[in-house]
């Protein structure tokens, strides 16, 4: 069986995290790796022994049949439109572009130049996250009453995320950063919501992130939504996305703990039911022919589109 392709631009943090899970592709293969920071990029190729590029001109010579993008999002668009040009499938990482306009750049060229197109929500392709999507679709939940997302961060940039992009007003911020993975889980379980009202707080630097948000809205079926996000807080850090139902409420906590509660008793942590692919599996599955389980570009602009009104 032919491999499918993978060409990276873009090997940060999250481009290694994205490199060692195409390694562990048997179907997979990663064929070159670019990033402008030549001194990290020497470190990848002799790290993982991979081909790394002097220009994205040799990167388009090679014909990769997927592209990532892992760069900061004000170039998302950009080089989305010479990757489809050039006949690539996009893997771009989120959000989606630097806005709602430049998302609509990608939306449209990925169309016109008939690419496939894929969003890096790795939360989709998480055991927990499938089983707790399973548990609201199925009943087990009951009516579901409430949708809470409850972020709060003692540093930011995370520790391990420090870079000269990621605590920018123009660029970074955890609603650019975090949010975009819960949004869409939210977006596949109740489809379209609305933000009602919203606070963002900016420090007095212009420069600067946002340090906080708090946020209310609903469904179309006007099920309560409410959305907090802090940083720089004296505390640990903690994620909640939490789903009250009538019969058990769900939380997924810090990315990959599934929390169960039910009437007068205390939530417990369970294991998920659910066993999920991997988005790998499904970007080769499309190269199949198969159908395959990707959030396309069209949803990454609808989520970047909440994103946007929350730093308005």
């Amino acid at each position: 069986m032919k491999k499918t392709t993978f060409a990276l631009i873009g090997t940060g943090i999250v481009g290694e995290r994205i490199i060692n899970q195409i390694l562990a592709h048997s179907t997979c293969e990663i064929v070159a790796v670019y990033d402008e920071n030549s001194t990290r990029l020497q470190e990848i190729k002799s790290k993982y022994h991979l081909h790394s590029l002097n220009s994205l001109d040799e990167l388009w010579a090679l014909k990769p049949d997927w592209v990532y993008i892992g760069t900061p999002p004000n170039q998302h668009a950009p080089l989305t439109e010479l990757a489809a040009k050039h006949g690539c499938h996009i893997l771009s990482e989120k959000p989606l572009a630097h806005d709602v306009s430049d998302g609509e750049r990608m939306v449209e060229v990925t169309k016109e130049m008939n690419v496939h197109s894929a969003m890096h929500f790795p939360l989709m392709y998480s055991d927990a996250v499938q089983s707790m999507m399973a548990a609201v679709n199925d009943g087990t939940l009951g009516s579901i009453q409430r949708i809470e997302l409850q972020t709060y961060f003692p540093h930011w940039p995370r520790l391990w995320q420090q870079n000269p992009w990621i605590a920018s007003r123009e660029q970074g911020g955890f609603i650019r950063e975090v949010f975009p993975h819960y949004f869409q889980i939210m977006y596949r379980l109740f489809n379209h919501f609305s933000i009602q009202a919203f606070q963002t707080n900016y420090p007095e630097n212009i420069e600067l992130c946002e340090t906080s948000t708090i946020a209310f809205g609903k469904t179309n079926e006007n099920i309560p939504i409410l959305i907090n996000g802090q940083s720089g807080i004296a505390q640990e850090e903690m994620l909640s996305f939490k789903i009250y139902g009538t019969k058990k409420v769900m939380t997924l906590k810090n990315w990959s703990e599934l929390w169960e509660a039910e009437i007068d008793q205390e939530a417990r942590r369970i294991e998920p039911k659910v066993k999920a692919s991997t988005l790998f599996e499904e970007c080769h599955s499309i190269m199949q022919n198969k159908d395959a389980y990707l959030v396309t570009f069209e949803e990454g602009l609808i989520v970047q589109k909440w994103i946007d009104q929350l730093l308005e």
